[in-house]
């Protein structure tokens, strides 16, 4: 699986950092690294519902942007051409009852999703 996620932070990602921000189902997420102080840009297939995000974590909760995301307590998000900040995320269960219904649906045992309330920025430039 960690050959997989090279290959996509690597090949693939910069690729669908240029359409992701514009699909129903994808987002970018823009977050600081917890060492280098430097930012990135990733993409992910996002859930946005309600003013909240979620993303199944499919390389688990110990991805870079995941951990550098928790550690900020805040990201930028880019979805649907719109800029929003992501606000106190958590890594949660994919079973738990906070997480929209359609998520917990045909979840595996052992999955779990980073999930936060987002804040649409309107004097932010959009996508």
């Amino acid at each position: 699986m960690r050959v997989i996620a090279r290959v996509n932070k690597y090949v693939t990602n910069p690729i669908q950092r240029r359409w992701a921000p514009y699909l129903p189902y994808c987002a970018v997420v823009e977050h600081t690294g917890r060492k280098s102080g430097k930012g990135y840009r990733t993409p992910v297939m996002a859930l946005v519902d309600g003013g909240t995000l979620t993303v199944m974590l499919n390389y688990g909760a110990g991805a870079d942007w995941v951990r550098n995301t928790v550690a900020a307590g805040s990201a930028g998000i880019l979805h649907r051409g719109r800029r929003y900040r992501l606000i106190d995320p958590v890594v949660v269960p994919a079973d738990s009852a906070e997480l929209p219904a359609v998520v917990r649906e045909g979840v595996t045992t052992g999955r779990s999703a980073l999930y936060g309330r987002l804040v649409w920025e309107p004097d932010a430039r959009t996508v």
